[in-house]
């Protein structure tokens, strides 16, 4: 154990009371606490104001006095945690004691320093009224200036980082909105300039326009004032000749008795409907409908000069004149305003009525789109390399050996100038057809007219349904019932038993048609009648040889005769000369019965009579129809 390494040992006090004597009898006897008082007289009782506070003499002194309250820590309680001075809670007190101390004193010896005057003397200043308020007032302007110059240079500083945080933001916003145009437009960078495509060359179109603008920055802003709402750090540039806004103008007018008179067609302006977007977007799209107005304008006039049709079409400046009827034209104008001050003063005074056919507007974009899908996807690459572009079936015109006939079929096609023309043709000959059939609608009341338009069109031929009614007998009157299909030059009406009867483009030719069909329905409608009431039908027919020829058809008639056959009943109905009914009474009850000498037999007595004429327009009635339901009634005998 000698020989081995020292080995440490802890010893930890226990938490409990000292003992202070054992009595015989074995009890213990504890020393009692300290109170509250007696522990700070205690600690109180080991402050050594003597020793210095500054860190050289704690230093010296530190070890000494580590040393002796370890001694009187190991004395006075044993198993306890040593003292330690820099811990210890009196020492703040008495240094605090000891600055106190020699505050005191310093000012014990300022104060005999003053009072014995050994050393100086103290004597009174002459003071000048005016003296302290210049005083005060320079060292007022002193402070205010130096406060103004550090408030200017602060003002300065805050200002240049102010104009710092604006233009990264102003690079930061351009970046972003040019990030934005990419995403949209097509751009590329040539040298230090940032360019963009505005034309359809991507999608098929050969228009030779260039179409490109350029990407500026907006630096027309100033900093020191507020940046407005509606601030884009970008900016487009566009060519003059794209700038404003532009459309094309469809319409079909009365021909012009001279063509001296048609000059360049005036933009009146059309009420722009506000778009949400960044500026340079509108602006973007403004010119590219500028560019597509141009070139569809540019297609239909390379058409109209190289078509050769009966009647040449005419180009006039911006407006283009084809005559798709006699008496009508087509023009098809370009209208480009440049800027608010040209469209101003281009505008009339006078509104004119809105003669725009804007389907067939919208037919052109439409078509030109179909044009550019064509040219894009027509230009396939030859097999072998060697072969001529084009159509693949003209390739193989040569080995195949087609003929003239062969290839000129291979390269028909209309253009979109000739179909427009027919396109508008159908909309004219569909318009008058729907005027024509309002007109004698609003202008005769019976029989009625009705026209049911179909919803489901093409753009060269629509179809109507015509019903021709009476009022009040719609379920026994359904004789007349008409299919019209308007085509481009013709309109095509199929009757109910599958008849069909081609008509012109003349409005008169299909409102006499339409009028001699009114006249049949009458004859039809009696005929239907009388089945009802339950009399005869003696004759029918569409067209009577007999009577005043009508200059609009064919007169109707039918002759119809009582169940008993004592009354007759005879209607002429022709489109121009009206109705006309006759009656037949039996000769028994005609008085004024004129004698013949050539019948003497009493057997042809019972024959009927001569007819007489009814005066219609006296008859009571709403219709035609229901006049001649109560007229039958009236001759109808009772069961």
């Amino acid at each position: 154990m000698s020989g081995g390494p020292a080995v440490r040992i802890s010893i930890e006090s226990s938490c409990e009371k000292q003992v202070q004597e054992v009595d015989f009898h074995g009890t213990e006897t504890y020393v009692p606490p300290l109170s509250m008082s007696q522990n700070l007289t205690k600690l109180a009782q080991r402050i050594d104001f003597s020793q210095g506070s500054d860190s050289e003499e704690d230093g010296a002194d530190g070890e000494p006095r580590d040393r002796e309250w370890g001694k009187q820590e190991t004395e006075e309680e044993e198993g306890t945690v040593k003292f330690q001075p820099s811990l210890w809670p009196w020492d703040s007190v008495r240094n605090n004691l000891r600055s106190a101390l020699t505050e005191m004193c310093v000012l014990h010896d300022v104060l005999s320093v003053v009072k014995e005057k050994k050393y100086m003397a103290l004597d009174p200043v002459s003071q000048d009224p005016n003296t302290p308020q210049v005083f005060q007032l320079i060292s007022k302007k002193k402070s205010l200036a130096t406060a103004a110059q550090l408030l200017l240079k602060g003002a300065e500083k805050l200002s240049k980082s102010v104009a710092e945080n604006q233009e990264n933001r102003r690079q930061r916003d351009f970046n972003a909105e040019l990030l934005r145009l990419r995403s949209q437009w097509k751009l590329r960078k040539v040298g230090d300039k940032i360019l963009g495509d505005l034309s359809y060359r991507s999608a098929g179109s050969l228009f030779p326009h260039p179409g490109t603008f350029e990407v500026i920055k907006n630096t027309d802003i100033d900093l020191d004032k507020k940046i407005p709402e509606d601030y884009c750090p970008l900016d487009v540039q566009i060519p003059s000749d794209l700038e404003g806004s532009a459309y094309i103008k469809v319409s079909i007018q009365k021909q012009a008795p001279d063509i001296g008179d048609l000059g360049t067609v005036n933009l009146f302006r059309r009420p722009q409907k506000s778009k949400a977007g960044p500026p340079w977007h509108l602006k973007l799209e403004a010119a590219q409908n500028v560019l597509l107005c141009k070139e569809i304008f540019a297609q239909l006039s390379r058409e109209a000069v190289q078509i050769k049709a009966q009647i040449p079409h005419i180009v006039v400046k911006n407006q283009i004149i084809s005559q798709p009827f006699p008496g009508l034209q087509l023009s098809i104008s370009l209208c480009h305003s440049a800027g608010e001050r040209k469209s101003s003063r281009a505008s009339p005074e006078k509104p004119k009525p809105d003669d725009h056919l804007y389907v067939l507007e919208h037919n052109l974009h439409q078509m030109m789109r179909e044009f550019h899908k064509q040219q894009l996807s027509s230009v396939v690459m030859p097999h072998p390399a060697s072969a001529p572009f084009g159509h693949k079936r003209l390739r193989l015109a040569g080995p195949m050996a087609y003929d003239k006939a062969e290839i000129s079929s291979l390269q028909q096609g209309e253009g979109v100038l000739e179909k427009i023309i027919k396109q508008a043709k159908h909309i004219f000959l569909r318009s008058r057809t729907a005027r024509t059939i309002d007109s004698l609608a609003s202008r005769i009341e019976d029989p009625q007219i009705q026209a049911h338009w179909s919803n489901i069109n093409d753009v060269y031929e629509s179809s109507v349904k015509v019903l021709i009614t009476s009022h009040g007998y719609e379920q026994i009157c359904k004789s007349i019932q008409l299919q019209l299909n308007i085509g481009v030059e013709q309109i095509r009406v199929v009757h109910r038993d599958g008849r069909v009867v081609t008509l012109s483009h003349q409005e008169q030719e299909l409102q006499d048609f339409l009028l001699s069909q009114m006249s049949q329905h009458q004859v039809h409608a009696v005929q239907q009648l009388a089945k009802v009431m339950g009399w005869h039908v003696l004759s029918f027919s569409n067209h009577v040889g007999l009577g005043p020829v009508e200059s609009i058809g064919n007169a109707s008639a039918i002759t119809v005769a009582s169940l008993n056959g004592e009354y007759a009943i005879s209607v002429r109905n022709g489109p121009e000369s009206g109705c006309k009914v006759l009656v037949q009474f039996p000769r028994s009850q005609i008085k004024e019965l004129p004698k013949s000498d050539a019948v003497q037999d009493a057997k042809w007595s019972q024959l009927r009579g001569p007819h007489r004429e009814v005066n219609w327009s006296k008859m009571e009635g709403r219709n035609f129809v229901y006049k001649m339901e109560l007229l039958m009634a009236a001759l109808t005998p009772c069961p």
